[in-house]
């Protein structure tokens, strides 16, 4: 009997035992059967524990704006599943994720998997029925045994490293490190989105003779502005200048270094076109990922973004910062009971008026608004409890007024649910 979606994705949460395995032999050999490993495009793996989102949609849209038709696997989703694979910036229909489910499970045989094992082999199975010329794959949890990285990527991009998922990665930077390197290969090219990685990095990429490209040595960019947001720009690395070009359109000034790790995993792809200022432009204006510093205009403005650690909640406590606001701020706040809400809170309190604490409904993992508000320090807003993201909007849109702001954060599972609230999915 035929499956819909829904009916899959329920079948794969519990089709393996374990939410997540970290392993790669059971995925491999799945991969292998379905012909899955077999070089037929490049492919780029970008890594890290933060920006690789943006990053990925980024090089996506440069890619698609130099004329190849590009594959981008991202996760999680906000709303729906179909977020997670696009080919050419379109979500594949619930058609293309069926049948790639159906042609898994008829491969696998007594190999079970995970529900993220799943979502790895069906995007590449997607990308493989549209004979996308360049695939990008984002990382979802570390690296070495990330799904993703069954495949032998011509190009690693790696992010940054800061402390998350430590009951995976490890509690240490050095820990973290060496698992998200674990995505690189022997002599290959890799991007660094900063210089200030553990040296557990830099051993790894020593150790396989790989072709370093490092932000604020190999390449560079500068702002013609303040660096807020939403200026010009200037990129420079060995192959290629270009000047002057148009903000990207990811919010945000932490965009800009994401942007140039992209451009700079762009220029090692050596697509034609990938140098002229046209195609770039074109591919800057057209990224887009929901939920990454997204403002919505109006009397009272609503900013949206997924931060979920600390280090994304100090890059967005400076984003919020550098956009001044002559009104009050309210945070509609929900977190994973992984996450480190104190942390978290500590980067943005001295931004927020009021908090709102928002209990997380669809997610095992959520904390409910009572448990979030006993993990935070104390807080010099004042704070509310509300049942669910819903119930917390609807109080922040009472309580502000114009020239107030919302800042909605903390989680994927709040964000997605704020989207549909605001009517914006």
């Amino acid at each position: 009997m035929s499956r819909s979606l829904e009916q899959w994705l329920a079948y794969q949460q519990g089709a393996h035992g374990l939410s997540i395995d970290l392993s790669l032999e059971r995925v491999r050999e799945v991969a292998a059967r379905l012909g899955l490993l077999d070089k037929r495009c490049p492919a780029v793996i970008i890594a890290g524990t933060n920006g690789k989102g943006s990053t990925a949609a980024a090089l996506a849209a440069l890619l698609q704006s130099c004329g190849q038709r590009a594959g981008l696997f991202t996760k999680p989703h906000l709303v729906r599943y179909n977020e997670r694979i696009r080919i050419d910036g379109v979500q594949v229909s619930d058609a293309v994720l069926l049948a790639a489910f159906e042609r898994i499970e008829a491969a696998r045989g007594a190999v079970t998997l995970t529900y993220f094992e799943y979502n790895a082999l069906a995007a590449l199975e997607a990308f493989r029925r549209a004979a996308v010329d360049v695939m990008v794959l984002e990382v979802g949890l570390g690296g070495r045994l990330d799904a993703v990285n069954i495949i032998d990527a011509d190009v690693a991009v790696l992010c940054s490293i800061g402390i998350d998922h430590s009951e995976w990665l490890g509690a240490t930077l050095e820990q973290i490190g060496a698992e998200k390197a674990g995505v690189f290969r022997r002599r290959q090219k890799v991007v660094l989105g900063s210089a200030a990685m553990p040296e557990s990095v830099w051993r790894a990429a020593r150790e396989l003779d790989c072709q370093v490209w490092t932000a604020e040595r190999d390449f560079s960019w500068r702002i013609h502005g303040d660096g807020s947001g939403g200026e010009p720009w200037d990129y420079q690395c060995a192959p290629c200048r270009l000047e002057h070009l148009p903000a990207p359109a990811l919010a945000g000034a932490i965009q800009y270094r994401n942007c140039s790790s992209a451009l700079t995993a762009l220029q090692l792809l050596a697509v034609p076109g990938a140098c002229e200022a046209a195609n770039i432009a074109q591919g800057l204006r057209r990224s887009a990922l929901p939920g990454r510093f997204q403002i919505v205009p109006g009397e009272v403005e609503w900013i949206l973004d997924v931060a979920h650690n600390e280090p994304a909640a100090a890059v967005l406590a400076g984003a919020l910062a550098a956009r001044h606001c002559t009104g009050r701020s309210f945070a509609v706040a929900g977190m994973l009971a992984d996450k480190d809400a104190a942390g978290i809170a500590r980067a943005l309190d001295p931004l927020i008026d009021h908090w709102l604490l928002a209990g997380i409904e669809d997610e095992p993992r959520g904390l409910d608004a009572s448990s979030l508000y006993a993990r935070l320090p104390p807080l010099r807003g004042t704070v509310e409890l509300a049942n669910n993201v819903a119930a917390a909007c609807a109080r922040a849109r009472a309580l502000s007024a114009p020239r107030d702001r919302v800042i909605v954060l903390g989680s994927f599972h709040v964000v997605g649910p704020a989207l549909v609230w605001l009517g914006l999915y």
